[in-house]
């Protein structure tokens, strides 16, 4: 009886179980030996054992969500790449500082569960768990019948990893004359989304019309997962060659290209890259002619082909530069820190709080 009264009030508990039952293989498969206790337990559980050998092991977490990009997701009825966005967004977060995801949890809230559809989304975050070495220890699905519309979802994560003190990787260790490598993105990656969708709303276009420039509907074109980097990152930093030639990793994520390279530059220090190094992906292209905009203009905005960079010891940067392109990431040198003394008008200092370095950048895209 007390399922139907909270039936009536639209909450679907046994759509709820359905939706367990259909992702549980996907999770499990992110489970090694380290997880206790299995799947469906209040709390997941994880061996971490591997910190007694560290000499001083520190735990680094992070938390996010996907933003407005659900709403593209939700347009086309697609589901199965959001997952990726997420784990992307978290995880890719703590290898900035050297560090090895252990576990993640996941949190999605909805208007109505469709099984189906949860189960897709769960699966997209496990199997971008599996590739990145991290194991979805948990995860909430919560229905919200009144607040969220019948398919309306949000989504949001969690990640705990761990790096030992001496192997942090931050400001402290960038030092003059050290090399900027910039990893290429696959696409949006998952920011800067609510103005993607003001161009493609003011431009009169429908989601699942096909795009000519993509060979794909928009909506399709628009939901290229994020790029996961972690995975081939940590067997960078593993490679014995290697050790201590990566001083820092930025993100860039929310802020865009400068902002977020400055946020891992010690103060006094800066960079110039060089825009003629790397042509912006199309989408890029296509979205700042829609907008009759500049692609300077969303500099601060979108990453414009970057994901990640690595600031590196410069008489090791060609081989770090070769080892991730052999980890499938393709790159190039796109500038050197300096702490020279010089004017630092129109450069992006610092950002989210950080007291950093400064960043600008120079010159004209490559066509």
């Amino acid at each position: 009886m007390s399922d139907d009264l909270y039936a009536s009030a639209g909450v679907d508990t046994a759509a709820g179980d359905r939706a367990v039952d259909l992702m549980k293989k996907a999770v499990t498969a992110t489970h090694g030996p380290e997880v206790i206790g299995g799947f469906g337990g209040f709390a997941g559980l994880f061996d971490a054992s591997r910190l007694a050998g560290m000499r001083r092991p520190l735990l680094a977490t992070s938390t996010d969500g996907v933003g407005t990009k659900v709403a593209i997701a939700q347009a086309i009825d697609k589901h199965d790449t959001i997952g990726q966005d997420l784990v992307g967004m978290v995880v890719d977060d703590i290898i900035v500082v050297g560090a090895e995801p252990m576990f993640m949890t996941d949190y999605i809230a909805c208007g109505r569960v469709v099984p189906e559809r949860i189960a897709a989304i769960v699966k997209g975050i496990a199997d971008a768990c599996a590739a990145t070495g991290t194991a979805l220890t948990g995860g909430e699905t919560a229905e919200h019948p009144g607040l969220l519309g019948p398919d309306d979802y949000d989504v949001a994560g969690a990640v705990t990893g761990v790096v030992d003190a001496d192997r942090l990787l931050g400001a402290e260790r960038v030092v003059d004359g050290d090399v900027v490598i910039a990893l290429a993105a696959s696409g949006l990656h998952s920011n800067g989304y609510s103005l993607v969708r003001r161009i493609i709303a003011d431009a009169g276009i429908d989601y699942g019309a096909h795009a000519d420039d993509f060979g794909r509907s928009w909506g399709e074109a628009l939901l290229e997962p994020t790029r996961l980097y972690t995975g081939e990152l940590v067997r960078v930093l593993r490679r014995p060659e290697l050790d201590g030639a990566v001083h820092a990793f930025s993100h860039v994520t929310g802020g865009g290209i400068a902002a977020n390279l400055a946020r891992v530059l010690p103060r006094g220090s800066w960079v110039e890259l060089d825009r003629s190094l790397w042509s912006p992906l199309p989408v890029f292209r296509v979205l700042t002619d829609l907008a009759g905009a500049s692609l300077e203009s969303v500099e601060g905005t979108w990453n414009l082909g970057i994901g990640m960079f690595a600031i590196v010891e410069a008489e090791r940067a060609d081989a770090v530069l070769a080892a991730c392109r052999a980890e499938g990431h393709e790159g190039w040198i796109a500038g050197r820190v300096s702490t020279a003394e010089r004017s630092l008008d129109g450069f992006a200092q610092g950002d989210k709080g950080v007291d950093g370095g400064a960043v600008r950048l120079v010159g004209a895209y490559a066509e």
